[in-house]
C-alpha cells in the first residue's frame, strides 16, 4: 500500500508537471501574440507571384514589408496612427488592389498627389518633364497606340489629392494604374524594404545573391 511520504512525492511531481506545462503554454500564447502584433502593425512577409516588377522583384522573391511608415492601420478600422512620411517617388509599395481589396499589389510609385502623369510611347512625363527610373525595363520594342492600349501612350491624367500612381518596373507586363487608376491612401499597406529570401522554381534553387538585398 501506498504510505503517506509516498503521495507527497507523487503530488508534488504532479504539480511540478503541471507547472512546466503551463509554462510551455504560456510561452507558445505570448510568442504568438507577439508575432501576431508585429504582423499586423510591424512588419508583413510576402512573397512575390509574378513579374510584373521584373528585375527589381522576381517570382519566387519573400520580402519585408515595413507597415509603421506610412501610418499603422487600426486593427478593423480604416483608422491610421500618424505616419513616419508620405510615401515618395520610387518607393516600392504594397497595397489594396483597389478593384479587389481581398488582393495585395505590389508597384513603384511614380505620380504623387497634384502630379500631371503623361505617357509618350512609353516614356513617362510629370509635370511635362520626363521621368526615367532606373529600374524600369522594356522588354517589347514595339509601341502601342493610344487607340488599341494604354500601355505605351497614356493621359494626361491628374493625380487625386490622397492618392499615388503606380507602376510596374517591367513596364511592358504590368498591370498597374494605367489600367485601373490611382491608389488611395487608405488603401496603403506599407513600403517594401528587403529581399529575406530568394527561391527560384524553375531551377529548384535558392537565389543566394538575392538574399538580404536591400529594395530599391
Amino acid at each position: 500500500m501506498e504510505n503517506a511520504g509516498d503521495a507527497l512525492v507523487l503530488n508534488r511531481t504532479a504539480i511540478k508537471t503541471k507547472s512546466k506545462i503551463r509554462e510551455y503554454i504560456e510561452a507558445i500564447l505570448w510568442a504568438l501574440l507577439l508575432a501576431l502584433i508585429i504582423r499586423v502593425s510591424l512588419l508583413q512577409p510576402f512573397r512575390i507571384p509574378s513579374g510584373s516588377m521584373k528585375a527589381t522583384l522576381l517570382v519566387g522573391d519573400y520580402l519585408l514589408v515595413n507597415k509603421f511608415i506610412y501610418g499603422i492601420r487600426v486593427p478593423f478600422t480604416d483608422l491610421r496612427l500618424p505616419a513616419i512620411r508620405d510615401p515618395e517617388r520610387g518607393d516600392v509599395i504594397v497595397f489594396k488592389y483597389p478593384e479587389d481589396r481581398s488582393k495585395d499589389y505590389i508597384k513603384r510609385v511614380i505620380g504623387l498627389p497634384g502630379d500631371e502623369i503623361q505617357i509618350k510611347d512609353k516614356q513617362v512625363y510629370i509635370n511635362g518633364t520626363v521621368y526615367k527610373n532606373p529600374h524600369e525595363i522594356h522588354v517589347d520594342p514595339n509601341i502601342l497606340p493610344e487607340e488599341s492600349s494604354q500601355r505605351d501612350n497614356f493621359g494626361p491624367v491628374r493625380v487625386p489629392s490622397d492618392s499615388y500612381f503606380v507602376m510596374g518596373d517591367n513596364r511592358d507586363s504590368s498591370y498597374d494604374s494605367r489600367y485601373w487608376g490611382f491608389v488611395s491612401k487608405t488603401d496603403l499597406v506599407g513600403m517594401a524594404i528587403i529581399k529575406w529570401w530568394s527561391w527560384d522554381h524553375g531551377a529548384w534553387r535558392v537565389r543566394w545573391d538575392r538574399v538580404g538585398r536591400v529594395i530599391e
